[in-house]
């Protein structure tokens, strides 16, 4: 693959995680400049691999086919290290645990029944929040890991520590929500990362 095709792939990777994002969206994913990602997004508009409207981008079946194709021979040798898939392992069993955290976030129980939280009741919520603590502690040395493999994926662990800060900081919206840079988010955007670099479905879809 050509240098201008490795930049165009890494790219369009980080608009597969998205699913649909801007070009700062994206950039935040691949920790690259703005600028630099949106003119790679137009070229590869113009190779019929990614569409826009309104200035969101999204991969086109023709692109979505070509990063298929190319994702073994970018990502064997991250595939091919035991590092590698020791790290993952080990975040699939933070990840198990941080999708009952969020569900018990949005959801409490109210006798015999779930009811939607809507965090009245603080004792609750701190509760869930020392348990995220827990895990982002936990977390720290798998994306340590990856980072190590691949520098770009240290960019995660800084997005989870700014929102695990403002957490902390009474900003609760950035445990879960979606209009914002969330815990929730990001480690999804994670996860959608690691999956693709190594070829795996998620869990709960295997």
């Amino acid at each position: 693959m050509s240098h201008v095709a490795e930049v165009e792939f890494l790219v369009l990777h980080g608009l597969a995680v998205k699913k649909a994002g801007t070009a700062t969206a994206v950039a935040d994913v691949l920790g690259e400049d703005p600028g630099r990602v949106m003119a790679v997004l137009q070229a590869s508009i113009e190779s019929g691999r990614a569409v826009e409207a309104r200035g969101m981008f999204m991969a086109t079946p023709a692109g979505r086919k070509w990063l298929v194709e190319e994702y073994g021979a970018a990502f064997g040798p991250f595939r091919a290290e035991p590092e590698a898939t020791q790290a993952y392992e080990r975040f699939e069993r933070i990840n198990r645990d941080l999708l009952r955290l969020f569900t018990e976030w949005q959801m409490m129980p109210a006798g015999n029944e779930t009811v939607p939280n809507d965090h009245s009741d603080a004792d609750y919520d701190d509760r869930i929040v020392d348990r995220l603590g827990a895990l982002h502690e936990r977390a720290q040395r798998p994306l340590e890991q990856f980072a190590e493999l691949v520098p770009r994926l240290g960019q995660y662990w800084s997005r989870l520590e700014t929102a695990y800060d403002k957490v902390l900081g009474g900003e609760h919206d950035f445990v879960s929500g979606a209009k914002v840079d969330s815990y929730h988010s990001v480690w999804f955007e994670l996860h959608e990362d690691l999956l693709r670099m190594l070829g795996r479905e998620r869990e709960e879809q295997a």
